[in-house]
C-alpha cells in the first residue's frame, strides 16, 4: 500500500423532484473519480458512498 496515494472524488447533487404528500425530495447524485475522470450517476447516498468506497479498496 501506497501511503502516498491519494482518491479524490466530487459529489454533486441535483434535486430531480419532491413528493407532494410527503414533500420527500429525490435526488440525482453524481460521483466524479477525478483520478480517472470517471463519473457515475447514482439514486442514494448509500450507492454513491458504495461506489467510492470500491474505487478506493480497488486502487
Amino acid at each position: 500500500m501506497d501511503p502516498f496515494q491519494i482518491a479524490s472524488f466530487v459529489v454533486r447533487f441535483q434535486l430531480t423532484a419532491v413528493e407532494k404528500e410527503t414533500g420527500k425530495k429525490q435526488w440525482r447524485i453524481k460521483v466524479t473519480h477525478v483520478q480517472e475522470g470517471h463519473e457515475t450517476l447514482f439514486e442514494s447516498i448509500e450507492e454513491a458512498t458504495a461506489f467510492m468506497m470500491s474505487m478506493v479498496e480497488d486502487s
